[in-house]
């Protein structure tokens, strides 16, 4: 049996009715990056509160003008702006993106001037709007804010309550979820230890915190490994993650991107991050991870992923090009020709059959549990 954080789990006494939501004040969207349009038909498709029912609701939210309704939409963005309360929380160097995006949209609860439970959930749901649209290249952000709206308002006591409790209920909520995803790594880690022998060698690609996690609990638990980092080019990540292993006194070998299949008779296991962990198992991570997946498989080598629920999203890729574009500057050291295309691409899709475990803190789970762990935090 899967182990499953009784959080996320919806009291079966109470039936279920998530009523929608949304509003916040907008701000700035530096990164206009368009998405494919395979992932704007699954967002329409999948979303948390459809585009009909919005514009029914803030018509009926109604009774104040149109003009009325843009002075008091002023005044709530002078006061409160979603975009500047999440870049207060992004500052925290260990505070991942999604789980500053859940931090911001309970500020937008406990800042709401709403006076119905209408009111507050139009404006929750433009709040993660806002939020998503400031990267819509990152699935952690977009899959976080989804999964805080489900779980704040699942709930159908709130109908029954008066409008202070209720906002307090959600609340409640909200803050509950914002622990919730600050505890995950703790548990990656603690759940992550059982695989992790003395003796072994662990290669790893790109600089995955909860990795780095996982190993510093193994360290601190007197384990006995040394880790094969690869270099992670262009932005060299694996170079800053040994840089960290090496603070931590844990043996680590640089390795060439390129000399992964070269070096994988020295490995005992594959661990890796996800930038999002999506329907059909498999993940979406720093390019080169999928190479490293099938080199492993070739191998006999199990391929562990360390993943956040909070990056589990409602996308179903069908190859590398189905995915958003998410580009990056790439620096040779030479000059290249203008007529020489150059691969951009930040990342990649690593099919489910190629994983072999997911460690997450919903519990250690199978790449086929993946799509019934997404119908419980999602329904």
């Amino acid at each position: 049996m899967w182990r499953r954080s009784a959080s996320f789990i919806l009291d079966e006494r109470r039936s279920s009715n998530s009523p929608p939501m949304a509003d916040t004040t907008r701000g700035p969207f530096p990164n206009p990056d368009s998405i494919s349009a395979y992932y704007q038909t699954r967002a329409a498709h999948h979303g948390v509160i459809t585009s009909d029912w919005l514009a029914q609701a803030q018509a009926a939210v109604g009774g104040v003008s149109g003009e009325e309704h843009s002075v008091a939409e002023l005044g709530k963005e002078k006061s409160f702006n979603v975009i500047d309360e999440f870049n207060s929380w992004r500052k925290q160097p260990d505070l991942a993106e999604a789980v500053a995006a859940i931090r911001a949209l309970a500020a937008v609860i406990r800042a709401s001037e709403a006076t119905t439970m209408m009111e507050l959930e139009i404006e929750l749901k433009k709040a993660s709007d806002t939020l998503k649209s400031w990267d819509k290249t990152s699935i952690s952000l977009t899959a976080g804010c989804d999964l805080f709206i489900r779980y704040v308002t699942r709930t159908s006591a709130l109908e029954y309550e008066d409008f202070n409790s209720a906002k307090s209920r959600l609340l409640e909520r909200a803050e509950k979820f914002g622990e919730i995803s600050c505890k995950a790594r703790r548990i990656i880690a603690m759940l992550s230890q059982d695989f992790i022998f003395d003796g072994c060698t662990i290669l790893v690609h790109g600089l995955s915190r909860v990795v780095l996690e996982v190993l510093k609990a193994a360290a601190q638990n007197n384990k006995l490994f040394r880790v094969l980092c690869t270099e992670g080019r262009p932005d060299g990540t694996g170079v800053l993650l040994s840089s960290e292993l090496s603070k931590l006194d844990i043996p680590v070998k640089l390795l060439l991107d390129s000399a992964v299949a070269y070096s994988m008779d020295e490995v005992d296991m594959v661990f890796v991050g996800a930038d999002g962990v999506v329907e059909s198992g498999g993940i979406i991570n720093m390019m080169g991870t999928y190479q490293i997946a099938l080199v492993a498989h070739s191998m006999n080598k199990p391929v562990y992923v360390a993943a956040e629920s909070y990056k589990f999203a409602r996308l179903y890729p069908l190859d590398q090009k189905d995915m958003a574009p998410a580009l990056r500057p790439i620096e040779f050291g030479v000059k290249i020709p203008a007529k020489v295309e150059v691969e951009r691409s930040a990342r990649d899709y690593t099919p489910p059959q190629y994983l072999t475990l997911l460690f997450t803190d919903l519990g250690v789970l199978s790449p086929s549990v993946v799509s019934d762990e997404l119908i419980q935090l999602y329904l």
